[in-house]
């Protein structure tokens, strides 16, 4: 989820996106907070299925839980600030205690592959490529691409008692393995 509180996406010469690090499952809290100080924060998210009491339901989770992104200039902003905010446990940084920032590029990839506020990870698949299905009642299975089509849907062949099971799904779900 972005908030451009303070202006758009485009960083000025001397700002650089930084990770921050969040307190358990308050990711969005930091945001909020980092925001209404008038810091421009990302949050990539994407939906998961997770189990519970033998019921599957869908949520939008942080892509990298507890991490935030948040832009930074070092010798305009009080970046010492962002440590002390309500659901903000510390920022990336050095042993001399100075952040360290994200690599270049990282985070506008990260931006350019979201749909609002969903993060998509299935852009680049191949056919015969190993896929991880990220929601529904496969989760967190492991698969083979075998078809893609014009209209994003996908078959994937997931490795079933000794068989391969072709499942048919909207690529949004899926990510590439790791």
């Amino acid at each position: 989820m972005l908030n451009l509180v303070g202006g758009s996406l485009k960083l000025a010469a001397s700002e650089r996106w930084f990770l921050a690090y969040s307190q358990p499952k308050s990711e969005c809290k930091a945001q909020l907070h980092l925001g209404a100080q008038g810091f421009r924060t990302y949050l990539p998210q994407i939906q998961k299925t997770i189990r519970h009491a033998r019921k599957l339901s869908t949520v939008r989770t942080a892509l990298f839980p507890r991490y935030l992104f948040v832009v930074l200039e070092l010798e305009r902003d009080r970046w010492l600030s962002v440590r002390s905010t309500i659901g903000v446990s510390s920022l990336f940084g050095s042993r001399d205690g100075r952040p360290v920032p994200v690599p270049i590029g990282i985070v506008e990839s990260l931006i350019a592959r979201s749909e609002g506020s969903l993060t998509r990870l299935d852009s680049g698949l191949v056919k015969g490529q190993q896929v991880r299905i990220l929601t529904g009642p496969f989760v967190d299975f492991v698969g083979t691409l075998d078809r893609l089509n014009e209209a994003g849907r996908v078959r994937v062949l997931l490795e079933m008692m000794g068989t391969a099971v072709p499942v048919t799904l909207h690529r949004s779900v899926l990510a590439p393995a790791a």
